[in-house]
């Protein structure tokens, strides 16, 4: 999806900042729709988001995500609607792109990209899973995803722990080394000096003259 948005046309700047702030960071749908131009800190690469219940957080992003932001608010800078406190813009009109805009956007990037199914929730699901994965503290996830329901990492997290059954049980090679048995492997050759036992007799019962 992020080759989709190669370019510096102001849509391809926009929509890549977007992704990768979704993919980075683990936000919902509406904490990324619904920033402002405040909520963005470049000195500190980090994004104030409003989460539910008024539950705020800063959250910090990678130095892609950094360029990212930084190229695309240069190029709204030029636009129409720059004096709005909204970050993200429409293409038209200068007015701000709402969080709807967003996830049809995103939908138009996947099927661009020839991948199906996306959404700004598989990312925030994404996310999870290579915390976890990567034995990430659960009570540090909390705090970045904006959660205060000790059951929402053993939720998200249930994908990343029967990915790492899987990779432990491959590992271990547990029954790979069985052999089976085959009638060659019986009749095989004794080595020298070891000779095979006769083979039983059946039992004749004797009978009376």
């Amino acid at each position: 999806m992020l080759a989709a948005c190669k370019g510096k046309a102001f849509l391809q700047l926009r929509d890549e900042a977007i992704i990768r702030l979704y993919y980075n960071t683990g936000a919902r749908l509406s904490e990324v729709g619904n920033l402002t131009l405040e909520d963005i800190d470049l000195v500190t690469d980090s994004v104030h988001y409003h989460g539910k219940g008024s539950r705020d957080r800063r959250v910090r992003f990678g130095p892609k995500t950094a360029r990212a932001v930084s190229r695309y608010l240069r190029a709204r800078a030029k636009r129409k609607g720059a004096e709005l406190p909204d970050l993200w813009l429409a293409e038209r009109g200068g007015k701000r792109l709402e969080p709807n805009g967003i996830k049809n956007m995103i939908k138009r990037r996947g099927l661009s990209a020839g991948v199906k199914g996306v959404h700004a929730h598989r990312w925030r699901h994404h996310f999870a899973h290579e915390w976890k994965r990567a034995n990430g503290d659960s009570g540090d996830l909390m705090l970045l995803m904006g959660w205060i329901s000790e059951d929402m990492p053993r939720h998200y997290g249930a994908s990343a722990a029967a990915e790492r059954a899987q990779e432990t049980h491959q590992r271990m090679g547990i029954g790979e080394n069985a052999r089976r048995r085959t009638r060659r492997n019986r009749l095989s050759p004794r080595p020298p000096g070891h000779p095979r036992p006769p083979a039983p007799q059946a039992h004749r019962q004797a009978r009376d003259p």
